[in-house]
């Protein structure tokens, strides 16, 4: 079978076009594939909500070797940095990370990323769906100077839940224990002896780590950790129902380029010495927003009922068409749909009441404060 084949549940074979590390590994613990940013990845293994439940309550492995890893390093990498994200890179001290976002020339958002600072450059870490796209970007955008390494030759896991720094910390090792990582913050370590660099950062609300370490390595990684009695592997499903509780937004349906960072509640990635110095793409227009407010942005919708409320539904104030849910779903931790999307300005305060449209009928909902779920993140030091 090649890279580019794979079987479906009938046996029979059929285009796919790239498979994870541990695809093999998915398959024998019982995940169920779909094809998402061009790979094949587990959507679930027991099922979405017990899934869900399980992070929630204990800790959950989720294979994200998807997303793009690069390096950046060279001479002036930080103003190189700085001339196509909004964030402070200049202040980012060794072992800590930003979250930032990749802008157009006009202020949309190409794609959000995190940054880490490692002594000689900056890991990257960019969504799937896009990489190869921000990676044509950044080397037309930055000068010959800075080295892009693309990390094709590692796997990127993530352990969430309020259990993962119990389970990781029986098979880490490093210069720091790893208590000594808190939110945002990473560094190297060895994980059954096996070199990793780990970072306290996730993708559900919760506390968790991801974990990136040589591809031909992963499945190691994975057998240890899916060992702790703590640790289940979970798939894409409950990925999107936690991100979603936890007001995160998803790149592609969330965020695309027509949105700047204002319009995508995530103004808090532009520092304040970036407000006042500009310099980055569509600063005219985000700092505009910044002082005046932006004509619409990103909203929580809490849904009455039990019918939810998917991406592409349109939202009303009365007989008006006013706006766009971009993310939508089933909350378990909730025991109610929720939702995200975009409204006017004067319909983003919590408490509006509102409606969207599914299949013919209005459903009605209101506006809430995201988060759905308070976070769980470990800002302190200690566990």
């Amino acid at each position: 079978m090649t890279e580019t084949e794979q079987t479906n549940d009938d046996g029979a074979i059929e285009a796919a076009t790239e498979m994870l590390p541990l695809d093999a590994w998915h398959r024998a613990r019982g995940g169920r594939m779909v094809e998402f940013a061009g790979y094949w990845m587990p959507i679930q293994y027991e099922g979405i909500m017990a899934e869900h439940q399980w992070v929630r309550e204990n800790a959950g492995l989720f294979d994200v070797s998807h997303m793009g890893q690069l390096y950046l390093s060279g001479e002036g990498l930080d103003d190189a940095l700085e001339a196509v994200l909004p964030g402070d890179i200049k202040s980012l001290a060794v072992g800590r990370m930003r979250y930032s976002v990749l802008l157009a020339e006009d202020g949309g958002i190409l794609d959000d990323l995190m940054l880490s600072r490692w002594p000689d450059g900056i890991y990257m870490v960019v969504n799937g769906a896009v990489k190869w796209e921000d990676i044509g970007h950044l080397r037309e955008e930055l000068p010959d100077a800075i080295t892009i390494n693309h990390f094709e030759d590692r796997a990127l896991l993530a352990l969430q839940g309020p259990k993962a720094f119990d389970a990781l910390k029986r098979h880490t090792t490093g210069q720091w224990g790893l208590d000594a990582l808190v939110f945002m913050m990473g560094g190297p370590y060895q994980i059954g002896g096996i070199d990793a660099w780990i970072s306290r950062s996730g993708y559900t609300g919760e506390d968790g780590f991801e974990i990136s370490v040589d591809a031909d390595k992963v499945g190691y990684v994975a057998d240890i950790l899916c060992g702790e009695p703590e640790v289940k592997p979970i798939g894409l499903g409950a990925r999107d129902s936690l991100r979603l509780e936890a007001g995160l937004p998803l790149y592609g349906h969330d965020l695309d380029p027509t949105i700047d960072p204002v319009e995508g509640d995530l103004a808090f990635a532009i520092s304040k010495r970036r407000r006042e110095e500009g310099g980055f793409p569509g600063a005219a227009r985000i700092l505009g927003h910044l002082a005046d407010g932006s004509a619409r942005k990103r909203v929580g919708l809490l849904v009455d009922g039990k019918m939810p409320v998917r991406e592409g539904a349109k939202l009303f104030d009365g007989d008006s068409e006013i706006g766009v849910v971009t993310s939508g779903g089933f909350a378990p931790t909730i025991g109610a749909p929720i939702a995200m999307g975009y409204v006017p300005r004067d319909h983003a305060a919590p408490g509006t009441a509102l409606a969207a449209e599914v299949r013919g009928k209005r459903v009605a909902c209101t506006v809430a404060a995201m988060p759905f779920v308070p976070h769980n993140y470990v800002r302190k030091t200690g566990a």
